[in-house]
């Protein structure tokens, strides 16, 4: 499985150059950051760039689902910062569908619009996400749905 992980980021990187996809995210997120006013939209963005240089290998999970905890000033701001970034990160999805759907149809870049829409999330709301490897994510979702399923026999 590790295997098709590694050609799946290869494949990612070299003929559809998400390289360059992954460098402008984490760019733009430095930059934001940088500005610390929209730091929060900045610290997402890096982390989706991060998730952009090895996607086959990692997943992007909320903040909420990993220890510690947050302040809980820096998630007041953080909510505030995500609803003025509401427009632009509706704007950025719907681009991001497009290129998605773009790729599916044309048949060879399934893989990578498949990694496309995997993160339509983000686009649309970068702040308070992580990059996280695959099998942290499974774990967390493993255990989401185990607590699902207590609430419901209890």
């Amino acid at each position: 499985m590790d295997i098709l992980r590694f050609l799946g980021n290869i494949l990612w990187h070299f003929p559809f150059l998400g390289f360059v996809n992954a460098f402008v995210v984490y760019l733009c997120g430095l930059l934001l950051t940088l500005t610390v006013v929209a730091s929060p939209i900045g610290l997402g963005l890096m982390e989706y760039g991060k998730f952009l240089f090895v996607p086959y290998s990692r997943a992007m999970v909320r903040r909420s689902d990993l220890p510690p905890p947050q302040n809980r000033l820096w998630q007041a701001y953080a909510t505030v910062i995500r609803i003025l970034y509401l427009p632009l990160g509706l704007l950025l999805s719907l681009i991001a569908l497009f290129q998605a759907l773009g790729l599916i149809l044309s048949v060879v870049g399934i893989p990578v619009g498949l990694v496309v829409l995997k993160s339509l999330g983000t686009y649309f709301n970068p702040v308070g996400k992580r990059c996280v490897p695959q099998v942290v994510a499974d774990e967390i979702s493993r255990r989401r749905a185990r607590d699902e399923i207590k609430r419901h026999l209890d």
